[in-house]
This record gives C-alpha cells, structure tokens and sequence, in this order.
C-alpha cells in the first residue's frame, strides 16, 4: 500500500455535501428575510417568498456543490503530503538553470 492519501480521502463526500448544504441553508434565509417571509404580510406573499427563496437555495447548492467538486479535482493528492519550502508562484531553481542554460546554447 501507498502512504499517498486518495483523492477521496483528502475531501469525504459528506464533507462537501454538508459545505454545499450549509450554504443553502443560508441562501434559503438571507432569500426569506429580503422577501419578507418573516413580516405581517398576506399569506400569498409569505408562500412566494418562501417559494422564491427556496429556488435560491437549490441553485446555491447545485452551485457550491458543483465548484468544489471541480475545485477538488484540481488537487494532486501526491502535492498534499510534499513540504514546500519555496514561493509556489516563482520557479524552482532547477527549472531557472534549465532555461539559462538553454538560452545560452541558442
């Protein structure tokens, strides 16, 4: 066996359905409140707005659920575990060598 942790392992995918859930949740109240489920209104207006929020709150979860997915995919589960001790945007000093040494050659 391998001490590299999997894919499904970096991420559980109760994990990320409860990030995406936790998040329409809040949609699905910040939706209510500005639409007024929580005031004295006619119960039409009331049962719209707890209509529209609920719409909200599905597409909020449809998408967190699925930009973490594709988030997760990006991941390399080999770079989890390998200590980086340089500036992850600046090359490397092995990739600088390489290219001075190929400019040099032309």
């Amino acid at each position: 066996m391998t001490d590299k942790p999997t894919r499904r392992a970096l991420m559980r995918p109760v994990q990320l359905l409860a990030v995406a859930f936790g998040s329409a949740v809040f949609a699905l109240l910040v939706g209510a409140m500005s639409m007024g489920a929580f005031t004295s209104q006619p119960p039409e207006v009331i049962a719209q707005a707890w209509t529209v929020a609920a719409i909200i709150a599905g597409i909020v979860f449809i998408v967190v659920l699925l930009i973490l997915a594709m988030l997760l995919l990006v991941v390399d589960p080999a770079d989890v575990t390998r200590t980086i001790d340089h500036a992850v945007l600046l090359p490397s000093d092995d990739e600088t060598e390489g290219d001075a040494e190929s400019g040099s050659a032309k």
